[in-house]
């Protein structure tokens, strides 16, 4: 019986590696063709009110770039995740609200500002899907889920594993600036990282800030590509645009 478990274990493990293999080859196809609309991805805590400076200046972020036709991408839930969506309603010239909630016994369904929903029961998958629409990322003050967005995001983008894109750090405060200095202190000094790395990350203050560092991009990527026309608002997975 132990026998039988163990082949039955190792052909299964195989299984899984050849679906990894398959999705990983959609998932690059799919990536190549995310080329109509430019798509702003903004990771932030979930903890953080309404009545915080830097939710305010995440909803009025979010309300600029949607104001440039830009989607707005996050999470889906409260706190930043709301902030960001709801600016990215208030501001919408034809841009998308768009959101991947994850399914967690503690957080409450999505948030109400979103356009399209792409529900995940896991987070590989939808940090994958983050990676695949997403143009350039902004990273809002958070904890851990937050914390591994970034480093997900500046690890990809450091084995060539996703195209460059703009990767910029917001808060109203030295938090980033100070978590910047202890890497650089420890893990940069001890040649576990190089300099190159910190070329990749770009620290803001302030709103305009991030349209700035973020309007060069825009206007590469729609000379590259020719923006498609909008299909109507539903509820569809994003890639089904």
């Amino acid at each position: 019986m132990a026998l039988k478990q163990k082949r039955v274990r190792k052909v299964l493990t195989s299984k899984i590696r050849q679906l990894y293999d398959i999705v990983a080859d959609i998932d690059g196809l799919l990536t190549e063709m995310e080329t109509e609309f430019y798509r702003v991805c903004i990771f932030g805590s979930a903890r953080i009110g309404s009545d915080s400076a830097i939710y305010q200046q995440v909803e009025k972020l979010a309300e600029a770039l949607s104001r440039l036709g830009v989607d707005i991408v996050t999470g889906g839930g409260p706190g930043l995740m709301e902030a960001a969506n709801k600016g990215a309603k208030a501001g919408s010239q034809g841009a998308w609200s768009i959101g991947l909630p994850i399914e967690l016994p503690f957080e409450s369904d999505a948030n109400s500002h979103l356009d399209v929903k792409s529900q995940h029961r896991r987070f590989s998958s939808r940090l994958d899907e983050f990676m695949r629409l997403s143009h350039a990322v902004i990273i809002v003050p958070g904890g851990i889920g937050t914390l591994l967005e970034l480093f997900y995001t500046w690890q990809l983008m450091q084995v060539n594993h996703i195209k460059p894109r703009p990767l910029v750090l917001l808060a109203d405060d030295d938090s980033w600036l100070q978590l910047m200095d202890w890497m650089k202190k420890y893990p940069l000094s001890n040649k576990l990282m190089s300099d190159r790395d910190f070329s990749m990350l770009k620290l803001a203050h302030s709103v305009d800030e991030v349209v700035r560092l973020l309007e060069v991009d825009i206007k590469r990527f729609r000379t590259e590509h020719k923006e498609g026309s909008r299909s109507k608002k539903t509820n569809d997975r994003p890639s089904d645009d």
